[in-house]
């Protein structure tokens, strides 16, 4: 499966359980793969058959900044889930980490995986 692929989108946003965590927006790091044919796109070089990626990368920023979840698991499927509205897409894997939230680590975080439900 061919992919679209965004690598280390960093985007501010309000998370964490405590008032502390949210009280200011914290650095995450994005990662995303897009699933899907491109096929088609490579083919006649027209974007309509493939996904913008600009565009989607805009769109996860907003919805980080806009986020009012608590946990960086909830973010990352609301996330999934936005990717999966566009048509083309089959499935996606998003990895969301926070990069200030543990002393001593690089960033701590989730990646899941989903995919369209198939009728």
């Amino acid at each position: 499966m061919d992919k679209i692929l965004i690598r280390n989108l960093r985007a501010r946003g309000k998370i964490g359980m405590s008032d502390k965590e949210r009280s200011a927006p914290q650095e995450l790091l994005l990662n995303v793969d897009v699933c899907l044919d491109t096929r088609k796109a490579g083919q006649c070089d027209e974007l309509s058959y493939s996904i913008d990626y600009s565009k989607l990368t805009k769109d996860l920023l907003e919805l980080v900044e806009a986020n009012t979840r608590h946990t960086v698991e909830a973010l990352a499927e609301d996330l999934a889930t936005h990717c999966l509205r566009d048509p083309l897409t089959k499935s996606v894997k998003i990895r969301l980490e926070k990069t200030s939230a543990v002393r001593f680590t690089d960033a701590v975080g989730v990646e899941i995986f989903r995919r369209k439900e198939t009728a």
